[in-house]
């Protein structure tokens, strides 16, 4: 059976399996210092730790369980690593460069069972959840990255928008932020940390309790029930009205911004009447709410879906914002690459099941 990897212990965990073991508290910080300071890949370069703790942390856990599979560098600076993990699974996890800093959107799960008509990410079912160490792990990956090509280059926001619901696979990612933000490590800042989801009402509503101070994006992509049903089917489970149940909750618990993902599609989604209908929808919420338009990648399995026109990206940010409404375009990252989240996984899935059933199993855990 494989060991689990370290990652996946908050700092508080940590100090209390090694107090379990009968080490002193201060051992935690070194080993924490050694992990997410120094980023050393093997115990035993933590050279000035205790011998014997090192020795009980290797017997019990692993630092590296990804291995890189496939990495493509876009033009553009992006950087999209297909990892594989110790079961053969595989995952997507996306440097991107901005202006503001260096961001890393990061994957939850193998596979997705929300159903997005649109999205490459559901052309495979979810097959399990990412523990919290294989998430923060893909974090760590790219951090080393950049350690070895830009050094001096830090990680500094992350969104969590790849493969999977986050939310449904919440207290692995409720340790992920902990681990990430811990100003002893990796400090960043829960400001520049971003969750998305499709919209799993309850989860929205515990999130707000567990008062994480990160952002919470929503992924609504219709302005009416029926609409968002026939591109959404989780939209059967938590219609509008209950996700915008929830986001209230989380407005008025938190006291923080939401943003509101909509993702454009050619001649479904994208008219000027869906734009005023969204207008309305948000209604008094306007200067609490952004809503950030996508422009569409297109999926060769989702060929019924096509990009929607600049003219009419710009003509649906001019109605929201005629209407009061805060909106923003997302910029594109990566075109030139396996652009759309899930994308890269699925064509190197059907490549390497070409080869022979035992190697597709592989892959497939």
């Amino acid at each position: 059976m494989n060991k689990p990897s370290i990652y996946g212990l908050t700092f508080d965990q940590l100090s209390a399996w090694l107090l379990d073991y009968g080490h002193k508290p201060f051992r935690a910080s070194q080993v924490w210092d050694y992990l997410y300071v120094q980023r050393v890949t093997d115990f035993a370069d933590m050279t000035d730790a205790n011998p014997d703790c090192v020795k009980l942390l290797a017997e019990h856990y692993v630092i590296q369980t990804l291995e890189e599979h496939v990495k493509q560098e876009s033009a553009d600076g992006t950087v999209k690593f297909l990892f594989r993990l110790q079961d053969g699974n595989l995952i997507e996890t996306v440097l991107m460069r901005h202006k503001f800093g260096l961001s890393v959107c990061v994957t939850t799960q193998v596979g997705c069972n929300i159903g997005c008509s649109f999205c490459a990410s559901g052309l495979l079912k979810k097959s399990r959840d990412l523990s919290a160490g294989e998430v923060v792990e893909q974090l760590m990956k790219v951090q080393l990255f950049l350690d070895q090509n830009k050094p001096g280059d830090l990680v500094s926001h992350i969104v969590v928008m790849g493969i999977g619901e986050p939310f449904d696979n919440f207290e692995n990612m409720v340790d992920f932020i902990n681990v990430v933000k811990d100003r002893k490590g990796l400090a960043i800042a829960g400001r520049h940390i971003t969750v998305s989801t499709s919209g799993l009402a309850p989860k929205i509503m515990e999130f707000a309790d567990r008062d994480l101070k990160v952002n919470l994006a929503i992924s609504l992509h219709a302005p009416n029930n029926e609409l968002r049903t026939r591109i959404m089917k989780i939209n059967k489970a938590y219609p509008i009205e209950e996700v915008l149940g929830a986001m209230d909750y989380y407005l008025a618990k938190t006291k923080r911004r939401v943003t509101l993902e909509y993702i454009l599609l050619k001649d479904v989604n994208d008219g000027r009447e869906h734009a005023a209908e969204l207008a309305e929808l948000i209604g008094d919420r306007r200067q609490l709410v952004n809503v950030n338009l996508i422009p569409y990648n297109p999926v060769d399995e989702h060929s019924q879906y096509q990009r929607s026109a600049q003219e009419s990206i710009l003509a649906f940010y001019d109605t929201l914002k005629k209407n009061r409404v805060s909106v923003s375009v997302r910029l594109e990252h990566g075109t030139d690459i396996d652009a759309a989240c899930g994308q890269l996984r699925s064509k190197q899935i059907r490549k390497e099941n070409g080869r022979g059933a035992g190697q597709a199993s592989a892959v497939n855990g």
